[in-house]
């Protein structure tokens, strides 16, 4: 007996391991990690050799992520609001007016965000006004001086 760990078994703890890591974060990309590595174990069971293997896996996973990219793109306007959307945020100051990057309070704490519009063609925001959340994307807001309907 060798002191070698079988690939079926190897992809095999990989996928399981993945499939389980997305359980846990909620990345949907995981779990199509996760299938390609078990798509490669039936490779490995199936006697193809390690290229064969990692290429099914390869193959896999390029499809199956492209997939859920498309699907997420596809029915973006379908999705629940961000959670965020709504809520105030304070404007505290500009970081490059022209480019509209602002930097807001919001939940304590200072925020980078972009102003998405001017504040009803009353100007721009200044210090202190009262801007509504759209959205967040990582941690940058995106911000109006219009509330949301």
């Amino acid at each position: 007996m060798s002191g070698e760990l079988d690939p079926t078994l190897a992809w095999a703890i990989l996928g399981l391991t993945l499939v389980i890591i997305e359980l846990v974060t909620g990345t949907f990309y995981l779990l199509m990690l996760g299938v390609a590595a078990f798509g490669a174990a039936a490779a490995a069971h199936l006697g193809q050799d390690t290229p064969v293997q990692a290429l099914v896996a390869a193959a896999i996973a390029a499809a199956g992520c492209y997939w859920a990219h498309a699907y997420r793109v596809r029915n973006a306007a379908a999705q629940m609001p961000h959670i965020d959307a709504g809520q105030p945020a304070s404007f505290e100051s500009w970081i490059d007016q022209g480019a509209r990057l602002a930097r807001v309070r919001y939940r304590g704490a200072s925020w980078d965000a972009v102003v998405v519009d001017e504040n009803a063609g009353e100007g721009s925001p200044q210090g202190g006004s009262l801007l509504y959340v759209l959205s967040a994307n990582g941690n940058t807001l995106k911000v109006t001086a219009r509330r949301p309907g």
